[in-house]
């Protein structure tokens, strides 16, 4: 393979990092208020276009058949808002008799009581090839069910996640159904679309991340946090794949690429302004935020860099499941 055939392939690696170079080279242009405005052109054009392609690929009867899957969103929520935030716990408990900052350890529970984020784990999700209907469902679900339960400004979250989700899924299904056999014979390359959204918003993250002076702790603090966040989020992240693989499971492949991204990705729209009611008044809330400020670039990152491996093992798995399922030839006598 030569290697301008091997950049083409993979491409989507190069072009992270080469955005969280951009990023680091010059954070101001992509950071909140800056040229890019993401708070406008991410969190609601790039979010609205991410689920109006997923709305024109999607057949309308695989959005039904997602929303009928109740084991698939039980798994979900139950791992992300049971079993996570109890098991971040448990494991604190161990560190905070380690020299981490006690506030840093405090955004660490933060972390695990999180819902999915609605734009990453779906993007990656149908970058995969996965159960990108299932995806949407419980990302949008895991938010809407905890910002209800919780002290942020209820209508505020609602109206977002419907505008920003609800109605260009709507918009994108309407437009399906005009223009749909056009669409089966150009096979327009939405995967490729939501690819170059998520380097979008990859490059703004790592602005922010960049950017932001709360990041700026003691190098023992900093790299421990890290290295625990990503431990993590690869812990989990292989859990989720053992629980949603087991012979009695019933989940597709396609399934458990979805309960891999939702039950581990976290939320940093939702999070924020979670943390900033709850710990308002707090002197430490800066230090609070840490981990959250990590595990979201952390998340993608990771996520990103595991798309080929897991696309890999998806199709893999497909293809041997179909084999078994094929009817054996008659032996002649």
């Amino acid at each position: 393979m030569g290697l301008l055939e091997r950049l083409r392939k993979e491409w989507f690696i190069l072009g992270i990092v080469l955005v969280i170079a951009a990023a680091r080279l010059e954070p101001a242009v992509g950071v909140k208020g800056g040229p890019l405005k993401p708070e406008i052109t991410i969190t609601y054009i790039a979010v609205s276009a991410i689920f109006f392609n997923s709305g024109l690929s999607l057949k309308t009867e695989e959005l039904t058949s997602a929303l009928m899957h109740v084991k698939l969103h039980l798994f979900v929520q139950i791992f992300t808002l049971v079993f996570f935030p109890t098991a971040i716990w448990l494991f604190l408990q161990l560190l905070s008799i380690t020299p981490i900052n006690e506030w840093l350890l405090k955004g660490l529970q933060t972390v695990g009581c999180m819902p999915p984020p609605v734009s990453s784990a779906v993007i990656l999700t149908k970058a995969v090839g996965g159960n990108e209907a299932a995806a949407i469902f419980n990302s949008a679900f895991g938010s809407f069910l905890l910002g209800s339960s919780s002290s942020v400004p209820f209508t505020s979250i609602f109206s977002q996640l419907f505008m920003t989700v609800v109605v260009p899924l709507i918009i994108g299904q309407i437009v399906r159904r005009y223009i749909k056999d056009w669409l089966e014979r150009k096979k327009p390359p939405f995967g490729t679309i939501s690819s170059c959204v998520l380097l979008m918003i990859i490059y703004t993250t790592f602005c922010d991340t960049f950017a932001n002076p709360n990041i700026d702790l003691d190098k023992f603090s900093l790299i421990t946090i890290v290295f625990i966040i990503f431990s993590v989020q690869m812990s989990f992240m292989f859990l989720t794949f053992l629980f949603s693989t087991r012979n009695n499971s019933s989940f597709t492949p396609a399934d458990t690429v979805a309960i891999i991204f939702c039950s581990t990705h976290k939320s940093l729209t939702l999070g924020i302004p979670m943390l900033k009611i709850v710990f308002a008044g707090y002197e430490h809330l800066s230090l609070i935020s840490v981990p959250l400020l990590i595990y979201h670039p952390a998340q993608i990152l990771l996520g990103s860099l595991l798309v080929p491996t897991i696309k890999s093992w998806m199709v893999s798995r497909q293809k041997a499941l179909k084999l078994t399922r094929q009817p054996k030839a008659p032996v002649k006598v």
